[in-house]
């Protein structure tokens, strides 16, 4: 004869073995208890100068002596080892002519040279040119004694609002050493990493034609 088997079978998952959802809920109460109990008292064990002190985050490992020649005036400046080119210049030598535009080396505002060549001041730190020269527009030319790149830009009106001006300036300045074509779209390709908000385009072309002639 067949087993005898229940009428109602128990369905699967509420036999005698199966955890009820109370049983769950509450072992989870417990077990998060037990765990917020462990974290006072270890907390409550720790003795005041065992707090972390915020003002001692930045300690000697995060600054770094830099020595670098800027406009041909030497320079030792005390960085975070964070601090970009851009910063140094303008916050801790208070040169302000190079601007600071997209702080993302897309706009060339910052541009400035270094060793000679044009660089995104904004896209390095200051910790990477230890014993550099950097040249900035302030060292360029002054009123009364201005760079030939500077005049043209005042006599073809190459600037707007003249914030982009100084970063075009050195970009400019910077490709008469460099070996591009004499044609206009040479010209906009060698300086197609400055940007003008203005659109001043054709008066900032035609001041670099004219040094570039002269």
């Amino acid at each position: 004869m067949p087993e005898d088997r229940p009428a109602n079978p128990p369905k699967r998952g509420h036999g005698q073995d199966a955890l009820s959802r109370r049983d769950f809920l509450q072992m989870i109460g417990v077990t998060g208890m037990a765990s917020g109990f462990k974290w006072s008292s270890a907390h409550a064990a720790m003795a005041p100068g065992d707090a972390p002190d915020a003002s001692k985050r930045h300690d000697d490992d995060t600054r770094t002596q830099v020595k670098i020649s800027v406009n041909g005036q030497p320079q030792e400046l005390e960085v975070d080892n964070r601090t970009s080119l851009l910063d140094a210049l303008r916050d801790h030598l208070h040169l302000t002519g190079t601007k600071k535009g997209c702080d993302h080396g897309q706009c060339g505002a910052c541009t400035v040279h270094v060793n000679g060549r044009r660089i995104n001041a904004c896209l390095s730190l200051a910790v990477m040119h230890d014993g550099d020269q950097v040249t900035t527009i302030e060292g360029l030319g002054q009123p009364g004694a201005m760079h030939p790149m500077q005049r043209a830009f005042v006599e073809h009106d190459g600037y707007q609002c003249g914030y982009c001006t100084s970063g075009q300036i050195m970009s400019a300045v910077a490709m008469l050493h460099e070996q591009w074509g004499s044609a206009d779209a040479d010209i906009r390709e060698a300086m197609s990493g400055n940007i003008c908000r203005c659109g001043a385009y054709q008066n900032i072309l035609a001041a670099i034609k004219q040094v570039r002639q002269g």
